[in-house]
């Protein structure tokens, strides 16, 4: 199935091979994929947008004790090939599905999707609803977010949107490289390094993604059809976010989290099986390692709604 035509591509580029995973060839395309564990359904991590599977890895390889888990890129971020961003909902469920069934692994999934990626795993179970065993949505996007947003937000969002992101010198991106080199601190020697490489040479990719999330993409998540009846879990985080602490004052950024935390609770009352979840103590890029416990007892929760035994 395309999920992309060739003519849209940009030209290709070198990527460096994938410190862990291999790529596999979708519409022409090579994306990156990593597997570990073993048995069903798998859990397959949807990155949120700025990040790569590989900051997911910690995770990763805890659930790997339990089922088999999923890491992969999506084109134009990470070690997977270029596309023209931003892309539509649809074009990213096709990919993402096409995959997963040339990597030989069978659905029902256990979806883990993160901020932008939870708005994608919701859309993937919205459109093959037969393939969706569980949804875990970290902090996602919700389609009436911006109409729900405090008109300042949306004020500043528009301005920087109808910008374009300037490209970094050299001396910003080696400036960058301490702060994300302290990020991953846990990961092992022969991730980092990589990974640290693969985000400086990327860093446009989220800001590229992101440029029709609060249009074509809410209308997608808006007019698709419901979620099927299987559990779903929403957590939301509100603790400390550095980013988000730069860019909005205190008193504002608590609105926007209260409103936040009202279009959660929201999706998670809309599937009979629904939970919402916060963290007061995560902020929402790094949720998935702040309080990696609390995601792992999500996980292993879905898990165990779907009927597999989960070992305590």
């Amino acid at each position: 199935m395309p999920t992309q035509s060739s003519a849209a591509r940009p030209p290709a580029a070198v990527i460096p091979e994938p410190p862990l995973g291999r790529w596999y060839d979708v519409d022409g395309r090579r994306l990156m994929l990593y597997r570990s564990g073993a048995g069903g359904p798998a859990v397959v991590f949807v990155p949120g947008s700025g990040l790569v599977g590989l900051d997911y890895l910690n995770v990763h390889d805890r659930v790997a004790e339990l089922t088999t888990s999923v890491l992969y890129d999506r084109a134009g971020t990470g070690w997977s090939e270029p596309v023209q961003l931003p892309r539509t909902a649809a074009e990213v469920t096709d990919e993402l599905r096409d995959l997963l069934h040339v990597a030989d692994v069978p659905a029902p999934y256990v979806l883990v999707g993160h901020s932008l990626g939870g708005g994608y795993a919701r859309h993937y179970a919205q459109r093959f609803p037969d393939e969706v065993a569980g949804l875990l949505l970290l902090d996602p996007t919700h389609e009436e977010m911006l109409n729900r947003a405090p008109e300042q937000v949306v004020e500043l969002l528009a301005q920087m949107k109808s910008q374009e992101l300037p490209e970094a010198t050299p001396e910003q991106l080696q400036a960058a490289r301490g702060p994300i080199v302290e990020l991953l601190a846990t990961w092992p020697d022969s991730v980092r390094d990589a990974l640290v490489d693969r985000h400086l040479a990327t860093y446009r990719a989220s800001w590229e993604e992101d440029k029709n999330l609060y249009g074509e993409v809410a209308d997608e998540l808006r007019n698709a059809p419901a979620v099927p009846d299987i559990p779903m879990i929403v957590v939301s985080a509100v603790g400390h976010d550095e980013t988000q602490a730069r860019i909005w004052p205190a008193e504002l950024l608590a609105e926007i989290n209260e409103r936040k935390l009202t279009s959660h609770a929201e999706l998670a009352a809309s599937v009979p099986r629904g939970e919402h979840r916060v963290l007061d103590d995560a902020g929402h890029a790094w949720m998935h390692e702040e309080r990696r416990d609390a995601v792992l007892q999500a996980i292993g929760d879905l898990l165990h709604l779907t009927g597999k035994p989960v070992r305590e």
